[in-house]
């Protein structure tokens, strides 16, 4: 009795878990189509270029500074010479700082990042869950994402074309 009732018992639960639905998007593909995200991408390179070279022109301008102070070095009396090296050091420390502001995890490019790709992610993210709702999906999977390792996936079961339309974009059209 007791053993038809632990049967009976997996074969529900079997037939709950066969029941269940799952899908996959590619959100890299879904990212392309949409012109926002690839605008935001370029602004968010030049400002990064614009950071770099900012640093870099500074960090540039240490290195001049040691250079001076190498080939003075033998004409400089003991005092001159702490006063340039804490020069050095100071605006070598200022560098840092400077490249540590922009670069940092929480600096200008990682915020300017966020504020710009964020509102997109969300929306693209709460789209996934619209079209999942409405085609009766349990799970749906990230095809791009490194952390989901996927083996196979039938072409049947992508709804990345189904997100770019009720996003309003046109599939098949990427973003140049």
């Amino acid at each position: 009795m007791k053993k038809i009732f632990f049967i009976s018992c997996l074969l529900l639960v079997a037939l709950g878990v066969s029941a269940q639905k799952t899908a996959y998007v590619d959100t890299e593909y879904i990212l392309k189509h949409i012109p926002d995200y690839k605008s935001s991408l370029t602004q968010i390179e030049g400002l990064s270029k614009q950071y770099q070279k900012e640093v870099d022109d500074v960090f540039k301008e240490v290195d001049a500074m040691y250079r001076s102070y190498q080939a003075d070095q033998v004409l400089l009396t003991d005092d001159m010479r702490k006063r340039r090296e804490n020069d050095i050091i100071e605006k070598e420390k200022k560098a840092k700082e400077l490249q540590r502001q922009r670069f940092g995890p929480e600096g200008d490019l990682f915020q300017t990042r966020t504020k710009l790709l964020k509102p997109i992610q969300e929306k693209v993210s709460t789209t996934v869950a619209e079209v999942a709702k409405n085609k009766y999906i349990d799970f749906v999977f990230d095809k791009s994402s490194e952390s989901t390792m996927m083996i196979y996936a039938s072409a049947n079961y992508d709804i990345s074309n189904d997100v770019i339309i009720r996003l309003g974009f046109k599939p098949g059209t990427l973003v140049k």
